[in-house]
């Protein structure tokens, strides 16, 4: 979607007045924007032309950039955490949807779910390496602490694929439940947690001995996954219109916290002292924020249409 010359203009002169640590840059698949909203007043205060059909965005390790993923028009799209404002365009990503870096930084994957294939670049210069087969429609990933392997989901074909970064080939399959989509490796490095969105809960895979261990019911539509931050607990977004987000115990498998978080639930983002939980609600066109300590929504930002990505600086670890 392109913008009219004067509403792009009309952007780039309020960029620098959005210019604020405490801005959350939200990405709305279907508007192909970004919005920008004040953390402390809970309001969206601008917004910026990304890209055509983005669906993902990430930050980079160093949470210098956020990169948004282009998959028509082939391309990143780099913004400022800290002001919104465009750094850079890289063209020649094929199909970009979801995006990872991998722990020692050496690698960055990019799944082409459309095109049902794995691209493998180095990290630090974006030069394509390998591209790996990867059907059906490869969707969310997760690596090994030691960046030996990066674990795919496949939504269409209900399967997990493990890919050896080392010589970049597939190296082996599991069937999981219906339509996986998010995956989340354990602090201990010792389970997979794979989101079930056909279904109700999140499978716990074994990977080295390559085998599911259990099942951990959280709610229908069992989607993504956000480290809290204190190296044990994870949230996961079940997406649905009535919507929840679980809170799971990855020592004890097991869900302690659920929270009513309307509109389908898909990404999240929470502050660095663990006291707010943000979520993009895809259905509803806003942004939910979840007060962990009274657990329960406490404010809704309107925002463009399909909230995607979420992110803001004052964030907890990622572990």
């Amino acid at each position: 979607m392109r913008l009219p010359r004067f509403l792009l203009a009309l952007t780039a002169s309020v960029l620098p007045a959005l210019a604020c640590a405490e801005t959350a840059l939200v990405l709305n698949s279907a508007d192909e924007t970004v919005s920008f909203v004040d953390t402390v007043a809970y309001k969206e205060t601008g917004r910026a032309p990304a890209c055509k059909e983005p669906h993902h965005l990430m930050s980079t390790p160093d949470d210098s950039s956020v990169i948004v993923a282009c998959a028509i028009s082939n391309e990143l799209v780099f913004f400022d955490p800290r002001n919104g404002k465009e750094q850079k365009r890289l063209h020649g990503i094929s199909d970009p949807y979801q995006l990872g870096f991998s722990p020692d930084n050496k690698w960055f994957v990019a799944n082409s779910l459309r095109l049902d294939r794995v691209d493998l670049y180095t990290a630090a210069d974006f030069k394509l390496v390998a591209r790996v087969p990867a059907a059906k429609t490869p969707s969310h990933m997760a690596f090994d602490k030691a960046s030996q392997f990066v674990f795919i989901t496949l939504q269409d074909s209900n399967e997990v694929l493990a890919i050896d970064l080392k010589t970049q080939q597939p190296l082996w399959k599991l069937p999981v439940g219906p339509t996986p989509a998010g995956i989340h490796m354990t602090p201990d490095d010792k389970y997979l947690l794979v989101g079930i969105m056909g279904a109700d809960y999140v499978e716990v895979i074994d990977w080295r001995a390559r085998k599911t261990v259990k099942r951990i019911v959280t709610d229908k539509a069992a989607h993504n996954f956000l480290a809290r931050g204190d190296g044990r607990h994870v949230f996961v977004s079940n997406r649905t219109v009535r919507g929840s987000i679980s809170l799971v115990d990855m020592q004890t498998l097991s869900v302690v916290e659920k929270y009513d978080v309307p509109g389908g639930p898909d990404d999240m983002e929470i502050r660095a002292d663990g006291k707010e939980l943000w979520a993009t609600a895809r259905f509803a066109r806003k942004v939910q924020v979840v007060d962990l300590e009274q657990k329960k929504l406490a404010r809704s930002i309107p925002v463009g249409r399909s909230p995607h990505g979420v992110f803001f600086l004052n964030h907890a670890p990622r572990q």
